[in-house]
């Protein structure tokens, strides 16, 4: 029965707030399915553009979404972060539904640069609202359900956009890309609604009540001098490497092995399974600095076992691979669940509460560097060198966990000698509903 409300209350959340995310990350989630389906083969087939072109803009979209990610951050300590992500949402609406107007590649990498750039300011804004409308622990768990709706609805608009793939023509492609954008653009009205249907929203999006009611100013410090949050940041991105590891580095070894290349697929739904059933689950027990840097850490024990399952595969046949594979795909998704719990964790309550916006922008831009370097050094090292390369991405991730336990362990210590009973990391302020 809990299990059961535990889902209800994950798609159809009570407060307002989160019914208003969730819907929105629903309609999100459902366009990035559709635009991750079809997209390369539209941009190639319909456009005519040559995929070294595509990878060459898609690259440098990427790159410009990085320093958003952090701008924006501080932008939404100023304006208000429902503000920056209603903009941001309903411009990369406009940017998808560009797409169909592309004819060059000058034009293609400029609506590529700016739909990345809303997507890192629409992330960033996302995690700044959560950090300042809930407290404590709640804000992983709000975090972690809005992960399980992203997965799942992405998984249906990967689903609708094979109607595209069967029907197979420029017309179908087209459509599915200008439905990706609509989608885009209703995932911004429940955002737009927010504000009226919640007053006190905004004066809880740019600065803590009690600093504004003693008359200080909204301004808080900056992340980029809190050297504890920066190498959080640090070893947060190198465990958060795992993802190109999933999406590239994997699909690219399974060719080598002796397995099928329909395991591929499987891997991707175990992952998704996975995640969708137990990530909220695992984020209830991650509550504290302590707790999320030795989650942290057994991720990536996880991760350098799945690597070393990885690499097994390699040598055997068809079944002794499938089995590896299979093991290695749940190793994998295990430590994803609990870096992702971790990395949260530590991202929310190593924060300064009067910055919320910029250091929240912080911690997105570790993960948008992690994302877009992650794909070439899974290549350069597993894909290239095998055995010795997957020995690498090993070591990679248990440094990066280790480091992590290793800030939680220091942070903790310090906040033990020095505390205050208006200690701003505490992440302690007052939750409206």
């Amino acid at each position: 029965m809990r299990d059961k409300r535990g889902v209800i209350s994950t798609f159809f959340p009570e407060d307002r707030v989160g019914r208003s995310l969730t819907l929105s990350t629903m309609a999100f989630a459902l366009s990035s399915g559709v635009f991750y389906t079809v997209s390369t083969l539209y941009f190639t087939l319909v456009i005519g553009l040559g995929a070294t072109t595509v990878g060459l803009g898609l690259g440098i979209a990427g790159g410009a979404g990085v320093p958003a990610s952090y701008a924006s951050g501080w932008l939404a300590d100023r304006v208000g972060a429902h503000r920056v992500q209603t903009v941001a949402t309903a411009l990369n609406g406009l940017a998808m539904l560009a797409y169909p107007l592309v004819s060059d590649a000058v034009a293609f990498t400029l609506v590529a640069c700016l739909a990345a750039l809303m997507r890192s300011a629409g992330g960033t804004s996302k995690q700044a609202m959560l950090a300042r409308w809930y407290t404590g622990p709640e804000r992983v768990v709000v975090r972690a359900q809005l992960r399980v709706v992203t997965n799942v609805f992405i998984g249906l608009g990967t689903l609708a956009a094979a109607a595209a793939l069967l029907t197979g023509t420029a017309a179908a492609y087209q459509t599915a890309m200008i439905a990706s954008g609509v989608l885009l653009l209703a995932a911004a009205v429940p955002l737009a609604r927010l504000r009226s249907r919640v007053p006190e929203l905004a004066a809880r999006m740019t600065a803590p009540a009690e600093n504004r009611a003693a008359g200080a100013p909204a301004e808080g410090p900056s992340p980029l001098k809190d050297r504890t949050y920066l190498a959080s940041v640090a070893c947060n991105a190198v465990v958060a490497m795992q993802f190109g590891l999933l999406t590239v580095g994997v699909p690219l070894w399974v060719a080598s092995t002796g397995a099928p290349t329909a395991i591929v697929s499987v891997l991707l739904v175990l992952n998704t399974v996975v995640v969708a059933v137990l990530q909220v689950r695992v984020s209830r027990g991650v509550h504290d600095v302590r707790r999320a840097g030795i989650a942290v850490r057994r991720a990536s024990w996880l991760l350098a076992l799945a690597c070393g399952l990885y690499a097994l595969a390699g040598y055997g046949n068809v079944i002794t691979a499938c089995v590896l594979l299979l093991l290695a795909g749940l190793a994998h998704a295990f430590g994803e669940i609990l870096g992702e719990a971790g990395g949260w964790t530590m991202a929310f309550e190593l924060a300064d509460q009067r910055s919320a916006g910029a250091y929240q922008g912080l911690s997105q831009t570790g993960y948008a560097i992690a994302a877009m370097t992650s794909p070439v050094l899974v290549t350069a090292t597993a894909i290239a060198h095998g055995t010795v390369g997957w020995a690498a991405l090993a070591a990679l991730f248990l440094a990066g966990g280790t480091g992590a336990a290793a800030v939680a362990r220091v942070s903790r210590r310090e906040e033990s000698l020095i505390s205050t009973p208006s200690d701003s990391r505490s992440g302690k302020g007052i939750r409206t509903t």
